[in-house]
């Protein structure tokens, strides 16, 4: 069954309980990295390898996602600024104890390329905050393989 969480602002991804904050370099260069993450939301089920089905919603301001397993997010975009960051809010979901959950995407120039660190931050039952912990490292693959196979695409 879906609930509504707790509406977070951007600041939510420095404060929230519990952080989690992966980071990569790749090839790609931001400008092509940020149009693959903001523009192009239908392309994230070709390079995230949770994400079953992205589609943008409302013009845009926000995103619907379906990953596999079943998990799915009615999402609101908080900040889209080209080439730097891109972030969104969960507003809806079917996942239990969950009660608020921001992602924030921000990309940095490396050479010619770009370091993409990814903060997933949330807050939920007691339940909900030790099994993200314990999370953590499968979460962190797929962030890395997911960011790879999106500098792939974006390089080949």
């Amino acid at each position: 069954m879906a609930h509504r969480l707790r509406p977070v602002g951007h600041d939510f991804v420095r404060t929230a309980p519990v952080r989690l904050v992966f980071a990569r370099g790749i090839t790609a260069p931001p400008a092509a990295v940020f149009r693959a993450l903001a523009e192009d939301v239908v392309g994230w089920a070709e390079w995230f390898s949770a994400v079953r089905v992205a589609r943008p919603v409302r013009d845009g301001a926000g995103r619907e996602i379906r990953l596999r397993g079943g998990a799915r997010f009615l999402e609101t975009v908080l900040a889209s600024e080209a080439p730097e960051v891109y972030a969104y809010r969960v507003d809806v979901t079917n996942t239990p104890g969950v009660h608020a959950l921001a992602e924030e995407w921000r990309l940095v120039p490396i050479g010619t390329g770009t370091r993409v660190q990814w903060t997933f931050a949330a807050d939920g039952t007691a339940a909900f905050r030790g099994a993200l912990n314990l999370a953590r490292a499968g979460l962190g693959r797929t962030f890395r393989d997911s960011v790879t196979a999106l500098d792939r695409r974006l390089t080949t």
